[in-house]
């Protein structure tokens, strides 16, 4: 008699609406604490000029900063105790390999699945510089994206920080920031949750793990089971060192996609905030990746296709993003469109 081989079934948790809805009114209370004493020191400019440096992506040094600003740093500026340095190599060398196409993903997949949480998209939507200076704020993003899936990112030289923790250690006191400012402000609902709460976090997370992962699957890229849980690994450590709860960090792939669908469930829906950020999103796409060859409503309209051939008809109208059928054809023949192409690792 033939034997059929086994298939190993990957262990997963549940995420039940209860825990969920917990997580949706928490935010980082570390790195809150650090906002709440810049703020009661010396009130929103304190917070704002924090903010300025935490935005510079060249400067490091705590030398200016606050005493609460360096004790954050000096709490927080190592890898967790579970980390495997093993494989958060693996997970960086695959980034590398896949970098082309994880770029693709990232602007025409990640960015578009984050816009989908009707709630947590409030927040990036009434920061008036996400419409306002989109191309700017991807820069930024893929920056920090392409610096933390970079190895020598993660070197330490003269027993310095090294910079990809330096640089998510400021994203995080960012997203603080953010949090506190669209707290205060009159126009923040708070049926949407804590801004910036963990389930949004959790979400994001995804988006960078998970979803890439998924990308590449439909794209035709070969991947073992190894490689994406080396990947969900590293990106999980990023993830920890951004202040998520570790009871929100998937630990394979079979458990991302219960966290998935669990966090979809309850806050995927249309939204003006999900529409206008995609319409914003693909205008800079164009702008940037169709400016040189003058073919920016082409490049706008395969962009849409892009994501159409991503998400799925369901969740592009959800988002707004045209029906161009005709590019939706092309996608997996179509590899050029450099979305943080200028961030490759070397």
């Amino acid at each position: 008699m033939r034997t059929l081989p086994s298939v190993r079934i990957q262990p997963t948790r549940s995420f039940s609406d209860t825990l969920l809805s917990q997580f949706r009114q928490q935010g980082d209370a570390p790195a809150d604490a650090v906002i709440a004493s810049v703020v009661a020191e010396g009130g929103p400019a304190a917070l704002r000029t924090l903010m300025q440096w935490l935005g510079d992506t060249q400067s490091f040094s705590l030398i200016d900063q606050s005493a609460v600003v360096s004790r954050f740093w000096a709490d927080h500026a190592h890898l967790p105790n579970w980390a495997d340095t093993r494989r958060m190599a693996q997970g960086m060398a695959f980034f590398k390999r896949h970098a082309g196409a994880i770029g693709l993903i990232l602007g025409c997949y990640s960015l578009p699945y984050c816009y989908l949480g009707a709630d947590g998209a409030q927040v990036l939507w009434l920061t008036e510089r996400i419409k306002n200076d989109t191309a700017r704020r991807l820069q930024e993003t893929g920056e920090w994206v392409f610096a933390v899936n970079n190895a020598k990112s993660w070197q330490s030289r003269d027993g310095a920080v090294p910079e990809a923790i330096n640089r998510t250690l400021k994203v995080r006191l960012l997203h603080a920031g953010a949090r506190w400012f669209a707290g205060h402000s009159s126009r923040w609902n708070a049926a949407w949750g804590i801004p910036v709460n963990q389930e949004d976090m959790a979400g994001t997370n995804l988006a960078f793990s998970y979803v890439v992962l998924l990308g590449l699957r439909r794209v035709g890229i070969s991947v073992t089971e190894e490689e994406e849980n080396d990947y969900l690994h590293h990106v999980n450590v990023v993830g920890w060192l951004n202040g998520l709860d570790g009871q929100l960090l998937p630990q394979n792939m079979r458990e991302a996609y219960r966290l998935g669908q669990a966090v979809g469930k309850r806050q995927f829906a249309p939204s003006e905030a999900g529409v206008g950020l995609t319409k914003s999103l693909l205008n800079a796409i164009a702008e940037t990746a169709g400016r040189a060859s003058g073919r920016v409503d082409t490049v706008r309209n395969l962009a849409a296709g892009e994501m159409r051939f991503f998400l799925g008809d369901h969740y592009a109208d959800l988002l707004g993003i045209p029906g161009v059928p005709v590019e939706k054809r092309l996608v997996g023949v179509f590899s050029q469109l450099p979305i943080f192409g200028s961030f490759l690792p070397s």
